[in-house]
């Protein structure tokens, strides 16, 4: 997982409210195991409509997405994460997200961030001209016309989020004790080790 200290850049004024993972990416697209090319697929109702934020060219690339209440609601498919960064969306800005697509956002590296909808508001209004920016290490969000909104961030997540630490990279993190445990246990129980070939 890439470490994610800062995200800054333009942010889709979306704003809706109980966005659900179907809306996200459509069920038609779940039949790929692969990452990539899901962002083609994402949002596609929302992009069906004229005039829609998504296919509006001044917020091509944009890192972050403002959102209404309860976002990612719905299903529990990782592919919406997955649709979310092959679109180059790295956090989410809401007052509430469903915990199951937090959970989801988080083990892919997409940084969610919870603020009243007054902030949501201003920052929709940041996001018709200006970029938005997202510091991780003093959880702020920041505009360049110096509006300031603190969030709150579970202590773990953060750091696994700022460290690029999935559950495989935590493991691997303790690699070197675990190789220890498995030496010990090889000596103290040597009809436990596997037969070589």
């Amino acid at each position: 997982m890439t470490p994610v200290t800062q995200v800054e850049g333009r942010a889709y004024p979306f704003g809706r409210k109980n966005v659900d993972t179907d809306v996200i990416i459509p069920a038609a697209w779940l039949k790929t195991i692969s990452r990539t090319g899901l962002g083609k697929g994402a949002f596609e109702s929302v992009r069906a409509e004229p005039g829609n934020v998504f296919d509006d060219p001044q917020y091509q690339g944009a890192p972050i997405i403002l959102a209404g209440d309860n976002f990612g609601c719905g299903s529990s498919r990782e592919h919406a994460a997955w649709a979310l960064l092959d679109m180059g969306v790295t956090a989410v800005i809401a007052p509430s997200f469903s915990d199951i697509f937090s959970g989801n956002a988080f083990k892919n590296g997409i940084v969610t961030v919870v603020l009243p909808q007054e902030a949501i508001d201003r920052l929709m209004e940041v996001a018709q001209t200006d970029p938005i920016h997202i510091d991780l290490e003093s959880q702020s969000v920041t505009t360049p016309f110096q509006d300031r909104y603190e969030f709150e961030i579970d202590p773990f997540r953060k750091h696994c989020l700022i460290e690029g630490l999935d559950e495989i990279g935590m493991t691997l993190a303790d690699a070197g004790a675990i190789d220890a445990y498995e030496a010990t246990l090889a000596k103290q129980r040597p009809f436990m080790a596997p037969v070589a070939d």
